[in-house]
């Protein structure tokens, strides 16, 4: 039984006593819970009595004295996100020196870096910093050369970083990092135009460059052709030379050139494919039948 009564007892501590207790002590400014990253501002009576921006627990009595008590009553408490915020801007229109309607996207990092000044200074810092950022992109980097605005966007996010950040200093919002991230060509007809004059130019070049193959063929073609027929030339006309003086020396032996022409003889009979017919010695009628019958046929 005294178990029983000791865990309702503490029951009642923990989870019913103990929270109202924290409720009434938050309530009467005893403490304040400042989460990471963000600020708590008190305001009484149309002044600013303390600004909290460190993390973790904080006891406001010894830090506002007797105005801890009214503050949350009386006063008011602006809770400030302090947190890094970025922001893209879609196509700023400007012209380039040459005419040209190009748009600009520029992104943009910032933060709270004075809570009273964002509070109090401006009704809207969050927009005024980004139609100045808007504004400044457009006054900075109108009629700059195209070739210019295409290629330098490191110098460009410079220049619009250095025009914003004095003034968004005074609205409590600092500037962080500024990129130009995209340039481009906001005329529709204008952009069919550079395509079509980029793809014609790629079908000129492509045929060059194939013109260009085909005659680089046609030379070493030629070439080929020219140096082979020279060289033909060339043996043919040392041909009977060579064969001459192979001949004067088979003919310097007589045996040997017996032979010779007796095999040559034997091979283009032989190539020629004829019929050959052998008979013995003093065949008589039987050549004549044989003559006979192949005049016959």
């Amino acid at each position: 039984m005294i178990g029983f009564a000791a865990f309702a007892i503490t029951f009642v501590l923990s989870f019913l006593i103990v929270p109202v207790a924290l409720l009434i002590g938050r309530l009467l400014g005893v403490y304040t819970i400042v989460e990471e990253r963000r600020c708590h501002v008190y305001v009484l009576f149309g002044k600013v009595v303390e600004v909290i921006d460190e993390p973790g627990l904080h006891f406001l009595w010894p830090l506002m004295e007797w105005r801890a008590l009214v503050v949350n009553w009386l006063g008011k408490c602006y809770v400030l996100d302090m947190r890094l915020d970025q922001v893209y801007l879609r196509s700023a229109p400007v012209n380039s020196e040459e005419g040209a309607p190009m748009g600009i996207g520029i992104w943009y990092e910032m933060f709270i870096s004075d809570p009273v000044a964002y509070l109090f200074k401006n009704m809207d810092p969050r927009g005024s910093l980004s139609a100045n950022v808007a504004n400044s992109t457009v006054r900075c980097l109108s009629n700059l050369p195209l070739a210019l605005m295409m290629v330098n966007r490191h110098g460009m996010s410079s220049t619009v970083r250095e025009e914003v950040s004095p003034r968004s200093d005074e609205w409590g919002y600092r500037l962080g990092s500024v990129y130009i991230r995209k340039v481009h060509f906001r005329d529709a007809e204008m952009i069919r135009q550079i395509e079509s004059k980029v793809v014609n130019r790629l079908r000129q070049v492509t045929s060059a460059i194939k013109q260009d193959g085909a005659n680089q063929v046609s030379i070493i073609t030629s070439t080929a052709d020219r140096k082979a027929a020279i060289e033909f030339a060339k043996a043919a006309a040392i041909r009977p030379e060579l064969v001459g003086n192979a001949l004067k020396k088979i003919c310097a032996d007589k045996e040997t050139a017996d032979a010779m022409f007796t095999i040559l003889e034997t091979q283009k009979l032989l190539d020629c494919k004829t019929k050959l017919t052998l008979l013995p010695q003093k065949s008589g009628l039987l050549t004549d039948l044989l003559a006979a019958r192949e005049h016959a046929s």
